[in-house]
């Protein structure tokens, strides 16, 4: 493609060089440059992409989008930006044909349930007849073939390509999280989505945003890009999304009126079961395989975005039943023991709270936590994340997460006052492993074990390494059985 056909798409101060010249490739990463491709010096947290530009240009980059002049050979096209990250997204869209526009795309957004909605809405797709992809934290899909997943919404140049291999491949449908880190670093300018949908806002990722008035700006960015917006209505921050939509809106609830909600709800052991009414006309009574009223939010969101994609109530009933779970969200692991033990990613108070009031009314016996907080994050939640646990559980087991560069004792230490206020018990065993380890050895028959905070990671970060960590592993090896 030709840089000056791009560049009739995308705004720019100056360009100093060739106009008229071939483009093979987009990068940001110099490491990764490839001939006769285009250079963007985004300037991160840590590196400034322009000290990059001259590694770059060595592997044959023909073209750097630049922010400010710095020096490079003459034969070197410089296009001037007023911000690399914006105009890199409007160059991918671009470069790869807009395939957003021959796509129905549907994003999700929210702090809490992005994962869930993304695999419910495939579930129902594909009971409808579609090929559908999926972009999110634990994996990206396209059809039934897996592929990795580094951010749970990719850099602009990674999703546009992406999003090209989908259309190319004869996919009609995506699912997509879509983070508050990607709205606000510009990742999805240049996709056209047909459904947005918002989930809650809770406390979370105020180490990038700093304020929750900061993060709930963020999450509405997606609406500016969606024809129709779908919006949890029994959410404050939702009903003030709700108020800025300027096209069309569904709303979907449980406690206020809405167009999609759930009545009968009934929520026990094995799932949750509920009746499923569509713009007061359409009701079919729905069983899910996943237990919590989170879950019945998740189902009626995903419902109603495919209600608004014109997804026949039948299919979307089929596609929720047919379901059966999602990796690391309430996953009963299969261990054959008198006491259960489930498995979540749960990493915000809020998240928290939701699988622990689930679990707590289906727990016989003992409530166990264990759990931790990531470090180079959101230090204000860790105390939060302390009290909800202790409040609803009747034992805490504190741990290590992904500690990052923080020491993770350091990190402990900021949860353990807002356990101190509920008056639960707790032990603090450092090592990961050996908590787990704790507890399984004093479970109880009719206990109920929660590993909270890793979900379907099978690694933790630690401050000099990533190593392997696989929680439903660790488990079958602690029990010496298949947790399968």
């Amino acid at each position: 493609m030709k840089l000056n056909d791009i560049l009739r798409e995308v705004p720019y101060i100056k360009a100093d060089g060739d106009l008229n010249i071939d483009i093979q490739g987009l990068h940001y990463d110099s490491r990764k440059v490839t001939p006769n491709s285009v250079f963007f010096c985004i300037e991160g947290f840590k590196v400034d992409g322009h000290e990059f530009a001259g590694s770059a240009v060595s592997k044959g980059a023909s073209v750097v989008v630049l922010r400010r002049d710095i020096p490079l050979p003459y034969d070197v096209t410089k296009v001037f930006v007023e911000d690399v990250r914006h105009s890199m997204a409007l160059f991918a869209s671009a470069f790869y044909g807009h395939p957003s526009d021959e796509l129905t795309l549907i994003g999700v957004t929210g702090t809490n349930g992005k994962t869930t909605i993304t695999y419910m809405i495939k579930s129902i797709l594909e009971k409808s007849g579609e090929a559908v992809g999926v972009i999110g934290t634990i994996t990206n899909m396209i059809g039934k073939d897996v592929l990795p997943s580094e951010h749970t919404t990719p850099e602009s140049v990674d999703l546009q390509a992406l999003l090209k291999e989908m259309e190319n491949r004869g996919v009609g449908k995506v699912a997509m999280e879509v983070s508050s880190h990607s709205l606000s670093l510009d990742r999805v300018i240049g996709c056209n989505f047909d459904v947005g949908i918002f989930t809650n806002l809770t406390q979370d990722h105020l180490d990038f945003h700093g304020t929750l008035e900061n993060y709930l700006k963020a999450k509405a960015k997606l609406f500016d890009l969606s024809k129709t917006g779908v919006i949890n209505i029994d959410d404050k921050s939702g009903q003030i999304i709700l108020e800025g939509i300027k096209g069309k809106s569904i709303t979907y609830g449980i406690d206020n009126h809405a167009d999609v909600m759930a009545e009968n709800i009934n929520i026990t052991a094995k799932g949750s079961e509920f009746d499923l009414c569509i713009l007061n006309k359409d009701k079919v009574h729905i069983s899910l395989n996943i237990p919590g009223d989170f879950s019945v939010y998740n189902a009626l969101a995903s419902a109603a975005a495919c209600h608004a994609v014109g997804v026949p109530t039948q299919d979307i009933k089929d596609g929720l039943e047919n379901l059966q779970g999602v990796p690391g969200r309430f996953e009963l692991l299969n261990i054959n023991t008198p006491y259960s033990v489930i498995v979540d990613y749960a990493h915000t108070p809020d998240g928290l709270k939701n699988i622990l009031e689930t679990a707590r009314n289906i727990t016989e016996g003992r409530l166990i936590t264990l759990f931790g907080c990531g470090g180079d994050r959101d230090a204000k939640k860790r105390p939060i994340m302390g009290e909800m646990a202790g409040k609803f559980s009747d034992l805490c087991i504190v741990t290590s997460d992904n500690p990052r560069t923080e020491e993770p004792m350091a990190i402990i230490k900021d949860i353990l006052p807002g356990i101190d206020r509920t008056g639960c018990p707790y032990v603090v065993i450092e090592n990961r492993r050996e908590a787990i380890s704790y507890a399984l050895k004093h479970a109880q028959p009719g206990d109920v074990v929660i590993l909270a905070g890793k979900g379907h990671e099978t690694y933790q970060i630690l401050k000099d390494r990533t190593i392997h960590f696989d929680e439903k592993e660790i488990v079958s090896e602690l029990l010496g059985r298949d947790t399968e």
